[in-house]
């Protein structure tokens, strides 16, 4: 007789994990790394196929808010469909929304201290731009 392992539950570390493949078009980092993940919370879909059926795994909604980097930039929809696709590839997952935050804005702050190394990130200048340099500068 065949057992079947038990299914370990849908944690938001997976979510995130699976959003590292997910990147801003204008930073090359992905947008866990840039803090543009506010939030993601999980929950049971009591309306997905097989819902309550006994052995059919549960599935699972996955509600991420997000701020862009780039408000209102081309990149909103691109991201939204890597987020949307990369999430799609969980069995467990039967839909997955993304918000649109605006508040707290981003900022380079929000960019974990690995990252800010890698792209060499300067601070902000007078007029409240950053510079981004990805590749080594030779001084």
């Amino acid at each position: 007789m065949r057992t079947v392992a038990p299914v370990s539950p849908l944690t938001q570390e997976d979510v995130l994990a699976a959003l590292r493949d997910c990147y801003d078009s204008e930073i090359p980092a992905n947008i866990v790394e840039l803090g543009m993940v506010h939030s993601v919370s999980i929950a049971p879909d009591p309306d997905a196929p097989g819902a309550g059926i006994r052995g059919v795994p549960p599935r699972h909604r996955v509600h991420i808010a997000l701020t862009l980097s780039s408000p209102g930039s081309a990149a909103e929809t691109q991201i939204v469909a890597q987020i949307q696709n990369r999430l799609a590839a969980f069995e467990s997952i039967s839909h997955t929304e993304v918000e649109l935050v605006e508040e707290p804005r981003w900022t380079p702050d929000r960019i974990n201290l690995a990252t800010r190394a890698r792209l060499n990130l300067k601070a902000r200048s007078p007029n409240g731009l950053i510079q981004i340099q990805t590749q080594n500068s030779k001084s």
